[in-house]
């Protein structure tokens, strides 16, 4: 055996012997006793020596080993037995059931012989008498062929006599199917024997053909036929060699300007009924099939009528969708234009009208989206104008317009997340089709709206711009107006920043996780953390820009009251001067538009801290050394001046820091800024002695009001006692008011406020 063949245990090649031998008399290769695969130890082979065999075991095996294998060979032969009586008694089974199917087959054919014999007796004697009939009948046969084409000739020659009268008769039913079919059937006898058997009768049905030829024609042109009947028409004429090639132009001029019906307007696709739409397409389509079957050339006319149909209809779709419309009307447009479509892609598959009608669906909806984003963006424009205007005598309260702008806001965001899942659930195919990117358009829209809304914001702050466009006239009512809406953006802006993007990132995430077709290697659609920088930024400058607008408007009263009166020649104070009570009415609008919409600090508290008290003890200390210097020369006074100034703008980064987005830090700087404003318009003039007492007791009253404005006290005395300073260094005489008259001043205004309060409640 070769080392790549697979032995077989003995037993298994023992049985395949037995078997060949049994059912084959060709000896097997084991019995073959020059086969290259047998040996003089095979016990199975016929060149078998024991002899031989039994030494080679006596050699290899020990007693055990030969009783073992005496053993196994006993039972070898008892099997080998069992084997072949099983083999004997199932042969010896199959032996008797053959003999007996010889025995049954031999019993059968006996009679059969028999039968055949007088079967084909039979069917002699039928040909014989067939024979006989053809014979007698031949005669008789050839006549009445000879007559049944006789007779047949003769109907053609009566259906020919008739065909004129025929033809009247369907003219008069407009039966025009069956008078052309007559016709055609008589054309062949016609051309053999028009001319001279049958003349008038060619003569008469052509002139009924020529009358049948001119109503098809009119039914073909006819605008009150439907384009069924048209098709029939052009058909028949075909049928009867009418050169309808000449009429294909005509017709398709005329299957134009049915189109016409079938103009897709959204508008009144509310209102009218659906049936007409759908039976105006359904012709249409018919239409097509019969210009296809009539004239088989014509298939790009057809495809063009096709495709300027469909882009007309989404033409209509891109203006309708620039109104303001809701995710079900966009979805009624989509669907009937979408079944038009489908319809005619079963007529003309070459046109691709499913694929263009997809690429226009992108603009559409992209544009609807557009759309939708500006409408909101309006919206909100629209909306901040209406709160902060004048509402009859009484104003739009802040904390309500910031309200109203941040449900406008966040709501109408929220909305249309809302609107483009209802026209992605709707499962709409054209709509499935491009799922993918309407996610993307989604997203890339947020990140243009928000965009686009922070630059309105910024334009909003413009005051040119805000007058211009809502059409407000300069003066004070359009300045509060204008200052209100720049406090509401800065407000509106922080929200944004803070909250409406994170909430609005999170929906997104949670509506369209996994679909984008850009996907991560091109980036994010929508960047939530720039736009929320940007608006964060944003609001810092229109609240610092709120800060500029309320301390130039402080800045200019304080202004024009120092530029009023002539501090040289200035008299002596009675009463505290009425700019401190516009001052403090400014000051206190200021208060209550901050405290309206901005929060508090929730960690408030004084700052006494060392800066505090360290300008407070430097401004008490330097107001002692320019009263002791009172006297020095004019040189001396003016260098001294320098150095002061040159001091205070060292100092101002540790008392103006950074503002932050809440009442008492908006207000501190407001204070801050219109005091050192004040400070600067007591530098350019020159004081007497009443000048300087006037503004010591102006100084002195605004001290207790200002404590319960600003947040902190020490920075406000400190600016306070820089007025005082300021005012010492510019005055010719500073002798101060005695502290009974500062009192006693500041009592009877005092007292006079709450009189006048009483008044007004």
């Amino acid at each position: 055996m070769d080392d790549d063949e697979t032995p077989l245990d003995d037993k298994s090649k023992r049985m395949r012997d037995l078997l060949a031998s049994f059912y084959s008399p060709i000896p097997s290769a084991s019995s073959n006793p020059f086969s290259k695969h047998t040996s003089p130890d095979d016990i199975n082979s016929a060149s078998f020596q024991p002899d031989q065999y039994m030494n080679i075991m006596a050699r290899k095996s020990n007693l055990e080993g030969l009783l073992q294998r005496h053993v196994e060979m006993v039972a070898e032969i008892k099997n080998l037995d069992t084997d072949l009586q099983m083999l004997v008694y199932e042969n010896y089974n199959k032996f008797i059931c053959a003999t007996d199917t010889i025995k049954r087959m031999k019993s059968n054919i006996l009679g059969m012989e028999e039968n055949m014999e007088h079967l084909l007796e039979k069917i002699m004697s039928v040909q014989s008498r067939s024979d006989s009939v053809n014979t007698s009948l031949c005669e008789n046969r050839e006549h009445i062929e000879k007559m049944h084409r006789t007779c047949n000739l003769l109907r053609k020659i009566q259906f020919i006599y008739d065909l004129p009268d025929r033809l009247g008769k369907c003219i008069k039913s407009e039966a025009y199917a069956d008078a052309v079919r007559f016709y055609i059937g008589a054309m062949p006898i016609f051309k053999a024997y028009g001319d001279s058997s049958f003349q008038d009768c060619k003569r008469a049905s052509e002139e009924a053909i020529a009358i049948i030829v001119k109503n098809l024609q009119g039914k073909l042109f006819s605008d009150s036929e439907s384009l069924q009947v048209r098709a029939e028409a052009a058909v028949l004429l075909k049928q009867l060699n009418f050169p309808v090639e000449n009429l294909k132009t005509k017709l398709l001029e005329k299957l134009e300007f049915t189109l016409k019906d079938i103009q897709f307007i959204p508008e009144a696709m509310e209102n009218a009924s659906p049936p007409t739409h759908e039976v105006a397409i359904h012709e249409f389509v018919e239409a097509i099939r019969a210009f296809k079957v009539i004239f088989p050339d014509s298939e790009k006319q057809l495809v063009k009528l096709a495709q300027d149909l469909v882009t007309k209809q989404f033409l209509l779709i891109e203006d309708y969708v620039k109104t303001r419309i809701c995710a079900t009307d966009l979805l009624g447009v989509l669907r009937v234009i979408w079944n038009d479509v489908l319809q005619m892609d079963e007529v003309l598959e070459e046109a691709s009208i499913s694929n263009l009608s997809l690429e226009a669906a992108k603009v559409a909806i992209k544009l609807y989206i557009r759309s939708a984003f500006s409408h909101l963006i309006q919206d909100i424009s629209d909306h901040l104008l209406k709160v902060l205007k004048r509402d009859g005598e009484e104003e739009a309260s802040l904390e309500v317009a910031l309200d109203a702008s941040i449900k406008v806001v966040f709501h109408g965001a929220r909305n249309f997340l809302l609107d483009i899942h209802k026209i992605l659930d709707d499962n709409l195919e054209i709509v499935d089709k491009l799922r993918e990117l309407i996610i993307d358009w989604v997203q890339q829209g947020y990140q243009d709206f928000f965009s686009e809304l922070e630059v309105q914001f910024i334009l909003f702050s413009k005051r040119n711009n805000f007058t211009q466009i809502h059409g407000l006239s300069e003066g004070s009512q359009a300045d509060k107006t204008f200052h209100s809406l720049v406090l509401v953006l800065a407000q509106l802006s922080a929200f944004i920043g803070q909250t409406a993007i994170p909430k609005i990132t999170e929906e997104l995430s949670a509506s369209f996780s996994g679909g984008s077709v850009r996907g991560y290697e091109y980036g994010l659609t929508f960047a939530p953390g720039e736009i929320s920088q940007k608006f964060r930024v944003t609001g810092e400058k229109l609240l610092q820009l709120y800060i500029n607008m309320r301390t130039q408007r402080i800045s200019l009263l304080v202004k024009k009251r120092f530029a009023t009166p002539n501090w040289v020649k200035h008299k002596e104070p009675r009463e505290v001067h009425m700019f401190v009570d516009l001052f403090l009415q400014e000051l206190k609008i200021t208060d209550t538009e901050v405290k309206q919409i901005l929060p508090q600090d929730l960690q408030k508290h004084r700052r006494a801290d060392s800066n505090g008290s360290t300008n407070s003890s430097r401004s008490t200390s330097f107001r002692e050394e320019k009263l002791s210097r009172s006297n020095i020369q004019k040189g001396r006074s003016q260098q001294l001046l320098e150095t002061h100034l040159a001091k205070l703008f060292k100092q101002k980064v540790e008392i103006f820091t950074k503002v932050e987005n809440t009442q008492e830090s908006v207000i501190m700087a407001i204070v801050k800024l219109c005091l050192k404003s004040l400070q600067e318009f007591v530098r350019l003039h020159t004081l007497n002695r009443s000048g300087f007492q006037q503004i010591q007791l102006d100084i002195q009253f605004l001290r207790n009001p200002l404590k319960e404005i600003a947040e902190d006290e020490a920075v406000t005395d400190f600016l306070l006692d820089e007025v005082i300073v300021a005012a010492v260094e510019r005055c010719l005489d500073p002798i101060p008011l005695e502290p009974p008259i500062l009192d006693k001043l500041i009592h009877a205004k005092m007292a006079k406020h709450k009189e006048q309060y009483a008044i007004s409640s």
